[in-house]
């Protein structure tokens, strides 16, 4: 990224001298992670998600404005799970050195975000770094599926640690059976999850299907249950990493790791 603006002192740290960097990581989210970050404490400046305190972020989706201001630039983007805007700082001797050459970012395309998750009032924004134009759409596929294996990192540790386990998983698979496919001790069904979401998990995990998973229509039907508990339920799943959507949002299948 030739730098990329991630050193201290980039764009409007004028205490960089006093901060610490040592913690300063890039992680890959979705903008519902950023909507649903939140600091630690009143006085904290940095936000943590999934319990880890973030500071770089990283997320890719379609442009849906882009506004022109004298001193920056505004885009909306989109990634399906919701919208954000994007702060871009303008530097006048910066582009007029570049140019035209650089590839650029357009109204309906796709584009990557690099920057930091801000705050203003009871709004959200990200102050990019640097935001470039996607090219080959297979990068926002292997975006959300980076996104998701970093997120169960977190949730549930990481790979290794679910291997050690998978023994004692075995052992309580009779028990597991009664409810959901998933036992008590399994930490992949936390004990606070609803019973409208233990029931469309067990139907989505249980459920001959092909790739696609299982429209919400279908599993209301098949469990008997309204579709607005079906798709209440289906959102805490995917915020608990246990199923991801395919064709599109109502579609769901169960994410296997």
């Amino acid at each position: 990224m030739n730098g990329g603006g991630f050193m201290p002192g980039s764009q409007g740290d004028s205490g960089a001298g006093k901060k610490s960097y040592g913690k300063d990581t890039l992680r890959p989210v979705t903008i519902k992670q950023l909507l649903d970050a939140h600091h630690p404490n009143p006085d904290a400046e940095h936000f943590m998600i999934d319990d880890g305190e973030t500071s770089q972020v990283t997320f890719v989706g379609q442009v849906r404005n882009i506004s022109q201001q004298t001193t920056n630039v505004t885009y909306k983007l989109d990634d399906g799970t919701g919208t954000i805007e994007v702060k871009v700082w303008v530097d006048m001797d910066a582009m007029n050195e570049e140019g035209g050459s650089k590839p650029k970012v357009v109204e309906q395309g796709y584009a990557r975000v690099y920057g930091r998750l801000k705050a203003f009032g009871n709004k959200r924004h990200v102050g990019a770094n640097v935001i470039r134009p996607i090219e080959d759409l297979n990068e926002v596929q292997y975006h959300l599926l980076e996104a998701t294996v970093v997120h169960l990192h977190f949730l549930r540790g990481p790979p290794e640690s679910l291997q050690k386990g998978g023994a004692n998983g075995a052992a309580n698979g009779a028990g597991a059976q009664q409810d959901g496919g998933y036992g008590g001790g399994d930490r992949s069904m936390p004990s606070h999850m609803s019973p409208s979401a233990r029931k469309v998990f067990a139907c989505v995990k249980n459920t001959p299907q092909t790739n696609e998973g299982l429209h919400m229509q279908d599993i209301a039907t098949r469990i008997n249950l309204d579709v607005n508990e079906v798709l209440k339920a289906g959102d805490e799943l995917q915020g608990l990493g246990l199923i991801y959507t395919t064709v599109d949002d109502h579609t769901w299948a169960v994410l296997e790791v």
